[in-house]
């Protein structure tokens, strides 16, 4: 690689960090962050809007690399961090601990995953990282006996982990955050819990 060439990559990974750390500001202080354009951020991170478009393609783009930024630690926790999220958890432990890290990053991370899933980016179901929570889920799923249906199951656990139920429930009905988690680990345990027949196919 040439210097004009190194000097070229070293430049776009300033200004990609420049510009999440930029996203990440002013996602976390806006009232309406879905009113934030992308000539926001490029003011706010010092780069011409052309350089946001060539590096993240549009703002569902920009959305979804900041999204997984911020994921990223409790990823890292998920797939190799010590139990009971991690994979030396029993499953009746883990399914519990794994929903639990994602609604606390979903409270966490609201006005960004709410401003992800309305961006009009194919819906949450398409995301990577909704694919990718889904398979973990289901393959610790498929490790409990009885449990027929880990697919749909995986499915109908992470639904209660939506960000805009979330915010229905924290914002709008005022549901405090440890009863939110409360709540989610017991219907969690149930599920994980229920005997094999009421899994049973007809």
């Amino acid at each position: 690689m040439t210097d004009p060439e190194r000097r070229t990559r070293k430049d776009a990974a300033r200004n990609r960090q420049a510009v999440l750390e930029a996203a990440d500001a002013l996602f976390a202080r806006s009232e309406s962050p879905e009113d934030l354009t992308m000539a926001d951020i490029a003011t706010a991170a010092g780069v011409g809007k052309g350089t946001l478009f060539r590096a993240f393609g549009d703002r569902a783009g920009l959305l979804r690399a900041l999204y997984e930024v911020r994921l990223e630690p409790v990823r890292e926790a998920a797939e190799s961090g010590p139990p009971p999220l991690g994979p030396a958890a029993p499953p009746q432990e883990r399914v519990p601990a794994l929903l639990d890290a994602i609604l606390c990053f979903k409270l966490d991370n609201r006005r960004l995953a709410l401003a992800l899933e309305e961006s009009g980016s194919g819906g949450p179901y398409q995301a990577e990282h909704y694919a990718r929570w889904h398979a973990l889920l289901r393959s610790v799923l498929e490790r409990i006996p009885g449990l027929t249906d880990a697919d749909f199951t995986a499915h109908a656990l992470l639904a209660a982990t939506r960000a805009d139920l979330v915010e229905r429930l924290a914002d709008q009905k005022g549901v405090p955050r440890e009863r939110l988690r409360a709540q989610l680990a017991a219907y969690a345990a149930k599920v994980v819990a229920v005997p094999p027949a009421a899994f049973r196919q007809d």
